[in-house]
């Protein structure tokens, strides 16, 4: 039972991190139907500037305080990643815009590929490290037997995960943009027919969904202490993997899916082989697409004609 428990919560863990990075995903793709697969390596390059300005202030400025570290740390990753957003969306979607869905599709792999050749440019394709900004946790259990560890990151990882997901909910349920944004979804064309700037509403969505992976490759590099210019693809094809579990184009489906798919990744780890946490995870999809095409919480399409 102690160890169902410890698994639970390495499960949670993970699936908030790519309940993050797919929220990326199921927006653009709830707006502009589109899926873009340089999303991954946006989340990776936030993890480098995590890591870079964490050193800096660390190292270089002599901050002491981790609360300073990690709200400047967030704030400046964010900033920085959001651009890297905007940038792809202007580059690899803007003068594709009304072509068929293949070529920006390409262009999209053409960008992922050009940002991580351009992080193993700048930082090599070594492994980079740091010592924990955050160590410790509390045990739970008895004192000669297995005990239930929870560290003081996974407690920082779901409360600052909550926190972005419930500020995101409120954005779109209440702003103006947020209305836009659903407004943009539910009917492209008829939305830029009664004025709204669909344009400016597509490149925000990329911003939003950067900011979020931005956080998300904070949390990582705070958590495993260790990263590559690699990450970027195996974490976006699972965080694509949750948002088509939960749903694509859905926000709760979305923020399920990537629970779910932790969850099982942790289970498979505990109960089968290390080897196999891949295989259940996407025999998991498998057998939801099978059943329920549309994802858990996704919703059929309708044609319009």
């Amino acid at each position: 039972m102690l160890e169902f428990i410890q698994q639970t919560i390495n499960g949670l863990t993970l699936g908030s991190i790519y309940a993050l990075i797919a929220i990326g995903y199921t927006m653009v793709y709830g707006i502009i139907g589109m899926i873009n697969f340089a999303h991954g390596e946006i989340y990776m390059i936030s993890a480098y500037i995590g890591l870079l300005t964490i050193t800096a202030l660390t190292v270089q400025f002599g901050v002491e305080s981790v609360p300073v570290i990690l709200l400047l740390t967030l704030v400046i990753s964010i900033l920085v990643t959001s651009a890297y957003g905007w940038t792809v969306e202007r580059i690899a979607y803007r003068p594709l815009r009304g072509r068929p869905r293949l070529i920006p599709l390409i262009s999209a792999i053409g960008m992922s590929i050009f940002l991580q050749n351009y992080v193993q440019i700048g930082q090599g394709a070594r492994d980079l490290s740091m010592q924990p900004l955050i160590a410790g946790g509390w045990r739970f259990g008895p004192e000669t037997g297995f005990q239930v560890y929870l560290s003081y990151m996974q407690v920082l990882i779901a409360a600052v995960t909550v926190i972005f997901m419930t500020a995101l909910t409120l954005f779109i349920a209440r702003s103006r943009l947020g209305r836009a944004c659903r407004a943009c979804s539910q009917d492209l064309t008829m939305t830029n027919l009664l004025g709204i700037d669909t344009h400016r509403v597509i490149s925000m969505t990329f911003v939003l969904g950067a900011a979020l992976a931005a956080v998300a490759g904070v949390l990582i590099s705070l958590y495993i202490g260790k990263i590559n210019p690699f990450i970027g693809f195996e974490a976006g094809i699972k965080a694509f993997t949750a948002a088509v579990l939960g749903g694509i184009g859905s926000i709760p489906g979305a923020m399920l899916g990537g629970v779910i798919l932790g969850l099982s990744e942790s289970f498979a780890s505990a109960y089968l082989r290390t080897e196999y946490k891949d295989v259940v995870a996407f025999s998991l999809l498998v057998l939801v697409l099978l059943f329920r095409p549309t994802g858990l919480l996704g919703k059929p399409e309708i044609e319009k004609v």
